[in-house]
């Protein structure tokens, strides 16, 4: 009988899936990132316990693309900047991915907030245009021009939270209790420089980052960065805590909170 490609794989295939996994190569992307205070109320309020607001109400947003070969990649995120335990990092709102694989394995396995979308990175010369796009709408666009190079940091390690959980099969809250995740990101530059320019958030009822409004804009950057990811688990979550900021996850939130329908199968 021919394989059945949707039987059990064997051991050994599953451990050179493994090994494979484990000897990729830094994979650079290039990215603008900006960086600006918001409203502290407004950062307040997005945040489920026991994520607590940083000392600044940080936001930033970042919007890279990955030459992959065969297989070219947008990736963005828009956090927030929070304290858990102690440990500073980000809790990002949304992580919009141009393709399905990159999207499916943050979110089953660290619990990532990622969602199908449109991210651009444009250079013309000196000027520079980035977007994270959903629904048809650019919810974040950054605009500028390239001020100059800047000093190379020294590897970073940055952390990031996510809360890691499933909806209840009988539409009431969750099957178990969510945990909280530390995702935590070694980060090298090879290439930065300054951009000079404005970060332009529009309304979108899917993506409603304008909410976070800029205050007074940090800084813009354009550069080339490789990071690796690890993840633990730091806590387990009361359901009844997280499930009011759950909405942030999905487009439609009835999907989840109405639950099955009379009679169904």
């Amino acid at each position: 009988m021919a394989r059945v490609r949707y039987g059990a794989r064997t051991e050994a295939e599953i451990q050179a899936a493994r090994t494979a996994s484990s000897k990729l190569p830094d994979i650079w992307s290039t990215g603008v990132v900006a960086l600006w205070e918001s409203d502290p109320d407004a950062v307040a309020a997005v945040l489920p316990p026991p994520l607590k607001p940083a000392e600044r109400p940080l936001v930033r947003a970042n919007i890279s693309k990955v030459d992959l070969p065969g297989y070219p990649l947008g990736a963005g995120s828009v956090a927030v900047a929070a304290v858990h335990d102690g440990q500073e990092g980000w809790y990002p709102l949304v992580m919009p991915m141009t393709h399905e694989r990159a999207l499916i394995g943050g979110r089953e396995v660290f619990g990532e907030p990622k969602k199908l979308g449109e991210v651009d990175v444009e250079r013309d010369g000196l000027v520079v245009r980035a977007s994270l796009a959903r629904h048809g709408i650019a919810f974040v666009e950054v605009r500028g021009a390239v001020d100059g190079p800047l000093p190379l940091p020294e590897p970073t390690r940055r952390t990031d939270f996510y809360f890691k959980f499933l909806p209840a099969v009988d539409g009431e809250g969750f099957d178990a209790d969510p945990v909280l995740v530390h995702c935590v990101r070694n980060e090298k530059v090879r290439k930065l420089e300054k951009i000079t320019g404005d970060v332009v958030l529009r309304e979108s009822m899917y993506d409603p980052v304008a909410d976070l409004p800029v205050r007074r804009l940090v800084e813009i950057t354009i550069g080339e960065k490789t990071t690796d990811q690890k993840g633990t688990v730091a806590e387990r979550v009361s359901a009844q805590t997280l499930l009011p900021y759950i909405h942030q996850r999905y487009d439609d939130p009835q999907q989840i909170l109405d639950g099955p329908p009379e009679g169904s199968a």
